[in-house]
């Protein structure tokens, strides 16, 4: 028996190694889903209208386990769902009409990203995911941010204060999670036993 890895191609996120296109299909709900769920851990920020919430970890390892296209169509599902009343975006809301509306927009956005860089290998290792959750993390503030201050009425210095320096010290665990998951998912699928 040999324990020697076998070698995982490029040009391949989690998703493809699924058995079949049906099931593949099912992970794009299932990434929605998982994406609902994790925003039911909210926790409230004082003085802001953004909760702190897993969603955002969700949605970039969802998109790095689908890939770009597959990415970007979970989430495009999980907002369209939620604004047209399903309650799963953080703390049971729904609607597009919301401050923090903008996070999930940015969310489609940075899961496309993360999935493409996935593609090219970025979730193999711990120190290329640590840059991917940092870039994805980064386009979900590029779009939720200025989104916050303009349904909001903040000045762009109150939209960072309430949208974005209360998240840094959470958005640091969630990529140290992720940093452990995902290179340790490829070890584990890249073993013969």
């Amino acid at each position: 028996m040999s324990t020697a890895a076998a070698p995982i191609r490029h040009g391949v996120v989690l998703a493809d190694l699924l058995p079949a296109t049906r099931a593949r299909d099912i992970a794009l709900v299932a990434g929605a889903v998982l994406t609902g769920i994790a925003a039911q851990i909210a926790v409230p920020v004082p003085g802001s209208p953004v909760p702190v919430s897993g969603q955002t970890f969700a949605a970039l390892l969802v998109g790095t386990a689908l890939g770009a296209r597959r990415g970007f169509l979970s989430l495009a599902l999980y907002a369209v769902a939620g604004a047209a009343g399903m309650p799963w975006f953080a703390q049971a809301t729904s609607g597009y009409a919301m401050p923090s509306f903008g996070y999930i927009l940015g969310m489609m956005l940075a899961a496309t990203v993360v999935g493409a860089l996935a593609r090219r290998g970025a979730d193999r290792s711990v120190l290329r995911m640590a840059g991917t959750m940092a870039l994805g993390s980064l386009i979900i503030y590029a779009v939720g941010v200025p989104y916050l201050a303009l349904a909001t009425g903040m000045s762009l210095p109150q939209a960072v204060a309430a949208g974005l320096t209360p998240f840094l010290i959470g958005d640091a665990l969630k990529a140290a999670l992720a940093m452990g998951v995902l290179p340790t998912a490829w070890k584990a699928l890249g073993r013969k036993g």
